[in-house]
């Protein structure tokens, strides 16, 4: 008898070791199944993309949707680009998508595709359009409009921190590589102020604009420009923040200190579009997106 309650006993660590592991093992799959599987046919709602226009102060923007699949409600996550946006990060959108998010870019007033000025308010501005746009398609567009995030990527994120201090319905954000545009426009190398400039001034796709344009503004009303003025605004959003340098330490540990709702803060070796770590970015933004 004894012996027999010591072989049921080993029986049931060993199975009770078998369905640890298994259960490990489904959550180490179901954490890269939307790297790696391919998204089921819901009939009457798949997946698909919807061409969008955008109205904003008088302008029109091009954007799309990556639309999930399924006829309910979808956490959506707007993606901004930078200056002038050439990483889109529609890699990680895709997989987002397959996560069940439904992901709408757009390109700023004055960039690319877009109609009007391109200036770095309207960009603060537009964000602020595209989000009053998904309040009004909520239900054709099959939005949860409780459920808003961004993915903002240098400039990016100098205005996706500007417009989450201003609208309440953007929940939370991943940030990456954010440029800190009036530390920028202050700049006291001459030189380095001209090569901007000069810079600026040779990108075909912002329109009705210039490097002097750009930057004046920001130095005229530099209160509004600055970002370390922006933890009290931000203290109930949750955020990460991912940067390939220590440039931005001091400004985004002071938006650290004043959160109460979840901050995270990383350095990552890699350079500004994150091109050797896109696999890693696209597990941290869907880990962030669950919680």
């Amino acid at each position: 008898m004894k012996h027999t309650f010591l072989a049921l006993a080993t029986c049931a660590g060993l199975l009770a070791a078998c369905l640890a592991q298994t259960a490990a093992h489904a959550q180490t799959v179901n954490a890269t199944e939307h790297l790696t599987t391919d998204l089921r046919d819901v009939v009457g709602a798949p997946a698909g993309l919807e061409e969008l226009t955008i109205a904003s102060h008088g302008s029109r923007l091009a954007a799309f949707m990556y639309t999930a699949a399924g006829s309910q409600l979808h956490p959506t996550l707007l993606l901004l680009h930078g200056f002038p946006g050439n990483e889109r990060n529609l890699d990680v959108a895709q997989a987002v998508r397959r996560a069940g998010w439904n992901v709408l870019y757009f390109d700023y007033r004055g960039s690319w595709g877009s109609e009007g000025d391109f200036s770095f308010a309207n960009c603060v501005e537009d964000v602020a359009s595209v989000v009053r746009f998904c309040q009004q398609q909520a239900k054709p567009l099959r939005i949860d409009t409780t459920r808003l995030a961004l993915l903002a990527h240098s400039m990016g994120g100098w205005v996706g921190l500007q417009a989450m201090a201003q609208l309440p319905a953007l929940k939370k954000a991943v940030i990456l590589s954010p440029w800190d545009i009036y530390t920028a426009a202050a700049e006291p190398d001459k030189a380095r102020l001209a090569a901007f400039e000069q810079y600026a001034d040779g990108l075909f796709m912002l329109h009705n604009t210039s490097g002097k344009a750009l930057l004046a503004p920001v130095l005229a009303n530099a209160s509004a420009y600055q970002l370390t003025a922006l933890g009290p605004g931000l203290r109930t959003r949750q955020l990460v923040f991912l940067d390939e340098n220590r440039r931005n330490e001091a400004w985004i540990k002071l938006i650290g200190a004043a959160n109460k709702a979840g901050f995270r803060y990383e350095v990552w070796a890699t350079d500004h579009p994150f091109s050797n770590k896109r696999v890693a970015l696209t597990k941290t933004v869907l880990d962030f997106l669950r919680q």
